[in-house]
Order: structure tokens, then sequence, then C-alpha cells
């Protein structure tokens, strides 16, 4: 998949898997690899920048191997702001199928 297409649409895939359950950045990445090639690289700046932007929040959990874990957590701002990105991209992959469709 083109670098491009990753980089739009890895905030709403982040967001989706949050709203689920909070989840710590590597198992995070590799949830999301198993549908999208992306590296554990490409997720921790884009959480520290969600974070930054209140799209989610962090906590500490105590993990059975090593140290304590950061969780990341959705927010109700990162709520709204994936129900808004959920329709941009209906919206967009609507149009797009519609342009590359075969009659």
């Amino acid at each position: 998949m083109d670098t491009q297409y990753k980089k739009g649409i890895l905030p709403m895939c982040v967001l989706s898997v949050l709203k689920k359950e909070d989840s710590y950045g590597y198992k995070l990445s590799s949830v999301i690899s198993k549908e999208i090639d992306v590296s554990e690289g490409t997720i921790y700046p884009l959480l520290k920048r969600m974070r930054k932007d209140d799209l989610v929040s962090t906590y500490l959990k105590e993990s059975d191997s090593g140290p304590p874990r950061k969780y990341y957590k959705i927010t109700d701002e990162g709520l709204s702001r994936y129900e808004a990105l959920v329709e941009e991209w209906k919206e967009f992959s609507g149009k797009v199928f519609n342009l590359i469709k075969e009659d």
C-alpha cells in the first residue's frame, strides 16, 4: 500500500482500535499490522501527536513481564474526531469507488 494512503488513514485506524479497548503501543501496532503493513516507528510518533491533540490519553498499567506499560485510551475529543473521520472516509471511498467501478 502506498505510504501516503497509510499516512492519511492511520489516525482513523488507531482511534478505531482504541475505541474498542485501551492498548499499549506495541499491541496497537500489532493489531493494525494484521491488516495494514505498518511499523512501530510509525505508530509511536502518531500516538504522541494524538496525545498532544487530546485525542488520546495515557496511563501506566503493571505488566506481568517487565516494567509497567503505557496504555493509550481514546478521549471524548478522540471519539468525536473518529466519528468525523469515518464519515469523511465513507463519503470519499464511495466517490472513489464510483470513479473506478466498471460499468
